[in-house]
């Protein structure tokens, strides 16, 4: 099963951005989907973006337009770059294969204040 090692995460105003990374080993990294999942407080957690083996993303409807996913097989890495922030996105951030493995990592908390 997949390990993963998130980070990036920071505080950021509104309309900021950043930078998510996630170190994956334990798997054929470059034949596996990876996704992005966030848990904001007292919510489930969710789908935000995920990635297929060839490199095309897909989005959650609320992020659409405003965060990119990719990825880099040499270096078994998933990234997210989020801009535009919003409180609402206010969560910790995990990666994961898509469909999620069992494990989960420690997740990276990416926080939307003024």
């Amino acid at each position: 099963q997949v390990q993963v090692v998130e980070s990036g995460g920071g505080l950021v105003q509104p309309g900021g951005s950043l930078r998510l990374s996630c170190v994956a080993s334990g798997i054929i990294f470059s034949i596996n989907s990876m996704a992005w999942y966030r848990q904001a407080p007292g919510k489930q957690r969710e789908l935000v973006a995920r990635v297929m083996s060839s490199g095309i993303g897909n989005y959650a409807v609320g992020v659409q337009g405003r965060f990119t996913i990719s990825r880099d097989n040499a270096k078994n890495t998933v990234y997210l770059k989020m801009n535009d922030l919003k409180p609402e996105d206010t969560a910790v951030y995990y990666c994961n294969t898509y469909p999620q493995g069992p494990a989960w990592g420690q997740g990276t908390q990416v926080t939307v204040s003024s």
